[in-house]
């Protein structure tokens, strides 16, 4: 690109350079003929009136001619030569015209001339004036020398600055790249060297940082959420080990061996559940997590939710009730809103106490779906992260994974809504979900 400007422009330099010198050869010809016409139209006849103009300079010569090419009188240096061929003599009797020829023979270079018609007393006249070309083919020959050799070591320098510029302009980019490769899983909270420009590369070691501190705590949230589910997995897994050997040991009683597989049964409904969990965990996590909106009646899932829950419910000695708002209706998935509803009648027959009341009431542009117990409710300090997973409420260690209100809070949140966790100033718990009446746009309708 410097090569094609440069180039450019000493060619324009050059044309113009040229044009500028052949526009003052040629005004200085105009300025001669003029004078030399006036000398002719006084007095043609006398030498001594006008041979002052025909000498001119060494490099300058003038004539006389009539129409026919007759040399009337000429300077010294062209001798009686006349300088006009019939077809520029014809042009010339008609209007002023410039000419450019080779080599005289009493000149170095080529010549400039202007011939113009002159009307005297005697008759028409052709005066003709020119200086030689030597002069100005010499300064254009040095101005081309000049461009050949500076125009490369132009391009030479420009190409090393260029070289320079870019070099320190992509060092921190150099920098960032090489701390980059340095960078592993192992040691996810180094950043990238930020230099303190301001400009484009600033801001992109910025951002590229930013992202780095996402990454980390992705990675981090990842890690933890792996080391929390191997250890959920290991403690059902220990206990259906025992159980498992417990019954093939000799001597076991039939109802030993069906205590044994009962228990054995549990916890294998526990880690089917818990794999659930994990896998709804995984695909929010992804932006994944898969609705299917229809129009839903709370009612019916809550008759559902009643029935599912009815018995167990009945072995606890517990009561299990249906109250108001079963009439509302919004668009939700059913089978994620049924698993939201029944997790949280589950941890109520787990950790509450009393009767379990489903009761929806309307609350603005959204539904309020409510699941409340009778029990000591949730302490306070436990209260800002019973929606995190793996928390569970202090001394609670009674199988539960931890993941219930967790995978409530995402049901909610993929339904455009929210999950809320309280205790009842009356004593016990109070679970709801807020879900918006208008299904979320960014959620696939299959409805």
């Amino acid at each position: 690109m410097i090569a094609v400007v440069l180039a450019g422009t000493g060619f324009f330099v050059y044309l113009q350079f040229r044009n500028d010198v052949d526009t003052a050869v040629d005004s200085g010809l105009r300025s001669r003929a003029d004078e030399l016409s006036a000398v002719v139209r006084r007095e043609e006849t006398s030498l001594s009136a006008h041979e002052q103009h025909l000498v001119g300079r060494a490099d300058s010569f003038a004539e006389v001619l009539k129409p026919d090419g007759t040399v009337i009188d000429s300077s010294a240096v062209i001798g009686g030569e006349n300088l006009l061929d019939a077809d520029q003599l014809a042009a010339a009797a008609r209007a002023p015209t410039f000419v450019t020829r080779g080599d005289l023979p009493s000149l170095d270079g080529g010549a400039r001339l202007l011939a113009a018609p002159v009307s005297t007393p005697a008759g028409e006249r052709i005066v003709v004036v020119g200086t030689s070309t030597e002069a100005r083919d010499e300064s254009l020959t040095d101005l081309e020398q000049l461009l050949l050799v500076a125009l490369p070591a132009a391009l030479i320098l420009a190409s090393a600055a260029g070289y320079w510029v870019a070099a320190a302009a992509l060092r921190p980019v150099e920098a960032m790249r090489a701390r980059a490769r340095e960078i592993s899983t192992a040691a996810p909270d180094e950043r990238l060297p930020v230099p303190d420009t301001r400009d484009e590369v600033a801001r992109l070691g910025e951002t590229l940082n930013e992202m780095l501190a996402r990454i980390g705590d992705a990675m981090e949230r990842e890690r933890a959420f792996v080391a929390d589910a191997s250890h959920e997995l290991r403690t059902p897994l220990a206990i259906l080990r025992a159980e498992l050997d417990l019954a093939l040991a000799q001597g076991r009683s039939p109802e030993e061996l069906r205590a044994a597989l009962a228990s054995a049964a549990e916890e294998t409904d526990r880690l089917t559940q818990l794999s659930e969990d994990l896998l709804t965990i995984a695909q929010t996590e992804r932006g994944e997590l898969p609705l299917r909106l229809e129009p839903v009646r709370i009612g019916a899932t809550f008759e559902s939710v009643e029935r599912r829950f009815a018995r167990r419910a009945a072995e606890a000695g517990r009561r299990l009730e249906v109250g108001e708002g079963g009439e509302l209706e919004l668009r939700a998935d059913l089978l994620r809103l049924d698993q939201a509803i029944g997790t949280l009648v589950d941890n109520a027959l787990r950790y509450g106490a009393g009767t379990i009341t489903l009761a929806a009431r309307r609350a603005g542009e959204a539904v309020e779906v409510h699941v409340t117990d009778e029990g000591e409710g949730f302490p306070p300090e436990f209260l800002p992260r019973a929606f995190e997973r793996f928390s569970r409420a202090p001394g609670v260690r009674d199988g539960g994974s931890g993941l219930g209100l967790a995978i409530v809070a995402t049901v909610a949140e993929a339904h455009g809504g929210t999950a809320v966790a309280a205790s009842r100033p009356e004593g016990g718990a109070d679970v709801w979900l807020a879900i918006p009446l208008a299904s979320p746009s960014k959620v696939g309708d299959d409805a």
